[in-house]
């Protein structure tokens, strides 16, 4: 489990997966308890269980996201027990989240298709390290001069929420894939 920011959770543009809503105590054990009623419901299939599971507050609660890509699960089953355990556990979909409970528009949904995907969500949180990250991914696409642009703008920023805000204008902010990166000083190569 990682914890990550509702900056992150805003970006999560096409991606799917189920919010618990209000998880006190050791989310260890609502991580555990989720997959198993999951698992005996036979929702998650062939011992199946949740790689990626991000902790974010909102509202005074802490929330547990569990992601649903590339999982072998019976999503209609899924959404039945969804339906019937909302007064327990306030389950939503992540997409449903962002839309209700973040405000992202379908305007926002829509400009974050024209921007490259980045996968930063899961990676070091070290803004240098993101911001290496983003620009790499920029200029992979051709796009040096907003690479250039929002480095400028990231290093002149006050704050690290703004900072993650203007990485956010630039590229579209997705689920990082295999080993993560961790700072350097190779990481500055790029600004």
């Amino acid at each position: 489990m990682k914890r990550i920011t509702i900056s992150e959770v805003r970006q999560m543009n096409g991606m799917e997966g189920l919010v618990i809503q209000g998880c006190g105590g050791d989310l260890n054990e609502w991580i555990n308890g989720i997959s198993g009623l999951l698992s005996e419901a036979g929702i998650l299939k062939n011992d199946e269980t949740f790689q990626d599971v991000f902790a974010f507050e909102q509202d005074g609660r802490t929330n547990l996201l569990f992601m649903m890509d590339n999982m072998d699960l019976d999503a209609g089953k899924l959404a039945m027990w969804r339906l019937q355990t909302h007064e327990l556990f306030g389950g939503t979909w992540l997409s449903d989240y962002r839309v209700n409970k973040l405000g992202v528009s379908a305007d926002e949904r829509l400009a974050q298709s024209d921007k490259p995907d980045c996968p930063l969500i899961g990676q070091d949180g070290n803004i240098f390290v993101l911001m290496g990250i983003a620009s790499r991914t920029l200029k992979a696409h051709g796009l040096g001069d907003q690479a250039k642009e929002m480095s400028d703008r990231i290093t002149s920023s006050g704050s690290y929420s703004e900072a993650l805000n203007i990485i956010g204008e630039y590229v579209n902010i997705t689920l990082a894939e295999g080993p993560q990166e961790r700072g350097g000083m190779e990481m500055h190569q790029d600004f």
